[in-house]
């Protein structure tokens, strides 16, 4: 009986276009993250026209969040930052940075 061996480099890759912008909807930024929020907006308003607005936070973890302009039609700063310190802030740690895709549904109706 014969024994062969065979020896070899192997490369896998998964290959995708990249997206632009970079980011969907929502950055949420920690305190001591590796890159600050005026960085990363700059370099976001060079890459793409979607503009983005940088909102400071007041907290012991979190430090920014860079948030599409145009949520900020569909949802208050107020109603932004409550769901961020509610659900998001336990997520993050102070050298972190959170990509989000947000879906805000806003239900209208009218009472005659």
């Amino acid at each position: 009986m014969q024994l062969s061996s065979e020896s070899g480099t192997y490369i896998s890759a998964r290959i995708s276009e990249y997206k632009m912008p970079p980011l969907e909807d929502m950055l949420v930024m920690g305190k001591d993250a590796p890159i600050g929020s005026i960085a990363m907006k700059k370099a976001l308003d060079l890459l793409v026209k979607t503009p983005y607005e940088q909102i400071d936070v007041d907290d012991d973890v979190i430090g920014d969040i860079l948030i599409r302009k145009s949520l900020l039609r569909r949802i208050s700063r107020e109603q932004l930052m409550s769901f961020v310190l509610t659900h998001i802030k336990s997520l993050l740690g102070p050298e972190e940075v959170l990509h989000m895709e947000l879906n805000i549904d806003v239900h209208l109706s009218r009472i005659k």
